[in-house]
């Protein structure tokens, strides 16, 4: 009995110490033994049989038993039993029920209780792996520190203490070295589940690393008085970072810049020497946008909403200093924000303007027959084209200086004249083209669309029903500088993909492709014919 006692006890004791080493769950150990110890015992009774291992928690007792399926007809003798014999062990049993029958110990064979440690082993290692891969992909965002393992073509190993990071040689800060046994501290931006194991990525040149530095260092961001809105960074010599207080009486910037620099400069120094400008952000584009371009004097800026583009006007002897070397600044300035940016100078825009000035006085001249004073006043009154003089409020025109209330009817009733004119020429070109009158049913469809679309032959409903949205807005085939442009029919309209499907949609319903939702699904669902919210008319059709 005190063999036995000492055999149980030493089992518990191994699982414990096993759990402790590898930081993993005690129950996961035991069940990894009882696997193995089952599978030592089925080399002893047969692979067929259903052997089970149980080991005691509390006690550390062992036991084997088989299992077997109560059937009607034994067809398998290791695994199935008949309902007489069944109900000898047990006299409840039924068809379909399992009867465990307790098996008597053996002595494990070297060959068994190899493969039983193997079984061990593998089970401790996946729940191991298991257990870093939980315990590292609760951590993505951090920054850790450990120490260098080793470097293998450039790519640092890094000892986390209970896993192993890698710092890749492109997350590097270039031209920084690292030696086996150097400290390091890195951003962990991911973990992976792979067949090795977890695998844990970190890096140095991730902008959220110089943003999670300033937290450490910056009591007034760990505390959240003080966000970190935006990076941008080129790793290893500059970076923009733009800051926010949530307290009117603490100075973003200053709060990150500390006392003579300490703040900033400790992180400069983890950064080797990346160079840092701490911008304040605002909600208003404008204002970010000039404080993301310092030190470089801004002038005025110009936003176009609808093409994501903003237009910096800068003094001509501070063009060098916004662009900065290599463009460096303003693609800083450019991540920073979001936007696509612009850099002129005041010559370079003043230049620009005039010209755009005198094409627009040009044009009303040729279209409206008036004089270069009266062609000057409408652009200098801020007129694009002849669409916005013709449809202006009645009178309007008048009150422009220089121009009396008759004179101004005269020129608008000149520009709702060429319109039609214009209207009309192109109206005699789509019948000469043959494009039938029913295309403007559709909604959208203009007589200069009607033209176009009868030199590309699409002249009837089922024509444009037959037709996919890169036919009329045309699309880009390939990437980078290779990359071709394909002209769509309704190329120079300034038409959107989401209204050409429209436009599709609504001949294949006038077509009789589709048909139409009936009027109370016109608030609800979509009918059976008709493509759900954001769906495309190629993929309907």
């Amino acid at each position: 009995m005190a063999v036995v006692s000492a055999n149980r006890l030493e089992l518990l004791q191994i699982a414990d110490a096993v759990a402790r080493e590898k930081v993993i769950d005690r129950q996961i150990v035991i069940e990894a033994m009882e696997e193995a110890i089952a599978k030592a015992a089925r080399s002893r009774y047969g692979a067929e049989t259903d052997v089970h291992a149980e080991i005691d928690n509390k006690t550390g007792a062992l036991r084997l038993s088989r299992h077997l399926l109560v059937v009607d007809e034994v067809e398998n003798d290791a695994r199935e039993i008949t309902l007489d014999q069944a109900r000898r062990y047990n006299p409840g049993a039924l068809v379909g029920d399992v009867i465990s029958d307790t098996l008597p110990p053996f002595d494990f064979g070297r060959v068994a209780a190899q493969s039983a440690k193997q079984v061990i082993v593998q089970k401790v290692r996946d729940a191991e792996r298991d257990r870093q891969y939980e315990e590292y992909r609760d951590r993505i965002g951090e920054v850790v520190n450990g120490l260098v393992k080793r470097v293998e073509y450039g790519n640092v190993i890094v000892d986390l203490g209970r896993g192993e990071g890698i710092v890749r040689r492109d997350e590097m800060i270039p031209r920084e070295t690292f030696r086996p046994g150097d400290r390091i501290r890195s951003y962990l931006f991911d973990v992976r589940r792979e067949v090795r194991g977890p695998q844990i990525f970190l890096s140095r040149s991730h902008p959220q690393f110089m943003a999670k530095l300033f937290g450490q260092e910056v009591p007034e961001i760990y505390d959240g008085i003080v966000e970190v809105k935006a990076v941008a960074r080129d790793p290893g010599s500059r970076a923009k970072i733009a800051v926010i207080s949530r307290d009117g009486s603490i100075d973003p910037v200053g709060a990150c810049v500390g006392m003579r620099g300490s703040r900033v400069q400790a992180v400069v120094g983890e950064l080797q020497g990346e160079k840092i400008d701490i911008i304040p952000w605002s909600e208003d584009q404008a204002t970010f946008i000039v404080n993301a371009l310092q030190p470089a004097e801004v002038v005025k800026v110009v936003l176009d909403e609808e093409a994501d583009r903003i237009e910096v006007v800068v003094p001509d002897d501070q063009l060098s200093l916004a662009i900065g070397r290599r463009g460096q600044n303003v693609r800083l300035a450019s991540q920073l924000t979001g936007w696509d940016i612009d850099i002129l100078t005041e010559a370079e825009e003043s230049e620009r303007r005039q010209k755009e000035f005198a094409e627009r006085t040009q044009i009303f001249m040729e279209a409206l027959d008036v004089d270069e004073t009266v062609g000057q006043l409408l652009a200098a009154e801020g007129f694009r084209n002849v669409e916005e003089i013709a449809y202006v409020e009645p009178g309007e025109l008048g009150n422009i200086h220089g121009l009396d209330e008759e004179t101004g009817n005269e020129i608008q009733a000149r520009a709702q004249d060429h319109l039609a004119r214009i209207e009309q020429e192109h109206d005699d070109r789509r019948l000469e083209l043959g494009v039938a009158d029913e295309l403007r049913e559709i909604e959208g469809v203009t007589t200069p669309m009607l033209v176009a679309f009868g030199e590309n032959d699409v002249k009837t409903i089922e024509d444009l029903a037959g037709c996919a949205t890169d036919d009329l807005v045309g699309y880009t085939e390939g990437r980078g500088p290779e990359a071709v442009r394909h002209a769509g029919y309704l190329d120079g309209f300034d038409l959107s993909r989401t209204e050409a499907e429209a436009m599709i949609m609504a001949a294949r319903r006038h077509a009789g492709w589709i048909e139409e939702a009936p009027a109370e699904e016109a608030e609800g669902e979509p009918s059976e014919g008709e493509p759900a919210e954001g769906a495309s008319a190629e993929t309907q059709a």
